[in-house]
Parts: C-alpha cells; sequence; structure tokens
C-alpha cells in the first residue's frame, strides 16, 4: 500500500461480491473511503465490519428509481463527499435468441444499462458543481466485440460504450472523467449460469480472469495524472482469442 487513493471517497455500485468487492478492497487498501452500494443488506453490512471504519454500507436497490435519484444525499450524509462514481452492478444472460425469455432480457438491461445511466445521472451533477471527479463503468469485451454466444449482454455493453463515449465529452469541460473497463471473461456470479462443462473448460486452460485483476485495472484507471483519461481498458485472458 502507497496511499494512492488517499482522501479519496468512492461509491461503487455491486459492492457486495466480485468485480465491486474487489475494487472496494483494493481502493480500501490505497487509502480510499468506500460506500459499498448493493441491495444485500446483511450482506453488505457484515462485509463492512470485516473490511474496517473506511468501509460503508449503503442499500440501494437500483432497479427502484427513487432509490437511485435518492442515492447522491445518502452518499454524502455518510462519506461527507464523493470523487468516484463506479457504475459496476450487472446481471448476465447468455444463450439462443430463440430459446430466451425477454421477460429476464428486461430485468438484465434495466440494470446494466438504466440503472447505471440513472445512477449517473444523480451523482454527475455534485461533480460537475465541484469541477473534478471520476465516473467509472464495468462494461465488458462484449461492448466493442459482439459475442455469438451472448447477444442480449452484448447489446447492453454496447449502450454503455455508446453513454461512456458521449458523456464523456459533455463533462470533460468540467474537469469530469468518464471511463470504462472492459474485461474479458471473470471469475463471478454473473457467470452462474454457464453450462458446467463450458466452466470447467474456462478454468483449465485459463480463460478466465480473478476480479482482483479487474480491480488492479481500475486503480489505474483512477490515478492517472487529471489531464489523462483513460476511456477504454480491455482486459483479457491471454488465452482468450477475440
Amino acid at each position: 500500500m502507497v496511499d494512492l487513493m488517499k482522501g479519496k471517497i468512492a461509491a461503487i455500485t455491486g459492492a457486495a461480491s466480485g468485480i465491486g468487492l474487489e475494487c472496494a478492497r483494493t481502493l480500501l487498501a490505497e487509502g480510499a473511503k468506500v460506500v459499498l452500494v448493493d441491495r444485500a443488506q446483511d450482506k453488505l453490512e457484515q462485509l463492512c465490519k470485516e473490511l474496517g471504519p473506511n468501509a460503508l454500507p449503503l442499500v440501494v436497490d437500483l432497479l427502484k428509481p427513487s432509490d437511485v435519484s435518492g442515492m447522491l444525499p445518502r452518499i454524502l450524509d455518510i462519506a461527507g463527499g464523493l470523487d468516484v462514481f463506479h457504475a459496476n452492478a450487472g446481471a448476465y444472460i447468455g444463450g439462443p435468441v430463440a430459446e430466451g425469455d425477454p421477460d429476464a432480457w428486461d430485468r438484465m438491461l434495466n440494470l446494466n444499462i438504466n440503472a447505471a445511466f440513472r445512477s449517473v445521472h444523480a451523482v454527475l451533477p455534485h461533480m460537475i458543481e465541484k469541477k473534478t471527479g471520476d465516473i467509472l463503468f464495468t462494461s465488458s469485451i462484449a461492448g466493442v466485440v459482439p459475442v455469438v454466444w451472448e447477444p442480449i449482454y452484448t447489446a447492453s455493453k454496447f449502450a454503455v460504450q455508446a453513454f461512456v463515449h458521449s458523456t464523456r465529452r459533455q463533462v470533460a469541460q468540467h474537469g469530469v472523467r468518464v471511463g470504462a473497463v472492459l474485461p474479458g471473461p471473470v471469475v463471478t456470479a454473473l457467470l452462474d449460469d454457464w453450462p458446467k462443462e463450458k466452466m470447467d473448460e474456462a478454468l483449465a486452460n485459463g480463460s478466465l480472469m480473478q476480479p482482483k485483476e479487474v480491480a488492479d485495472a481500475v486503480l489505474f484507471m483512477l490515478t492517472r495524472p487529471r489531464n489523462v483519461t483513460i476511456r477504454d481498458l480491455v482486459i483479457l485472458p491471454n488465452s482468450v482469442d477475440l
């Protein structure tokens, strides 16, 4: 630890597991105060007890617009500020379109797109007023390379990429950076619906990354000089041919 994030306050959605939790751990280890945002109240509170006094739980259901629109004052109340907002929460659905469940698609699209965009809308005016801040998305390699076995998920991440690229250009004049980390396959709960055979094969051939590797990439993005924006950072396992 060299206190790369000392004095910074970050909020991370979907922070009770996976990439969000590892990003929280990494930023805490570098001296940040981190608001862990998730709907899993019991798990969130237990994690924050384990992570220490600079880890602050905030229970939010991102699929409830009123929860999202009221998130900023709650963050400011418990943390005293906000320098980094990481829109990390998301869901995954793969499989053939012809065999899919459109109702399940709707929930995933609402979380990956609508809730993420709404959450940024909620916090962005604060950063514009301060004339500094970082907005970061957990996107996916599927946001730049259409993946044949996950067309609906791919579409959601293409939407995220469009939002990142256009919003970044709107708010750069205000000192606010907007970027996305685009991982390939990562061992998280999002892959729980992968067939066992596919998961076993991916683990055996090294085509899955660990959440910590993504968290380290996020730390790199956030610690660049303020005149530099990492708009997109793609991180892949060596054995993934994309």
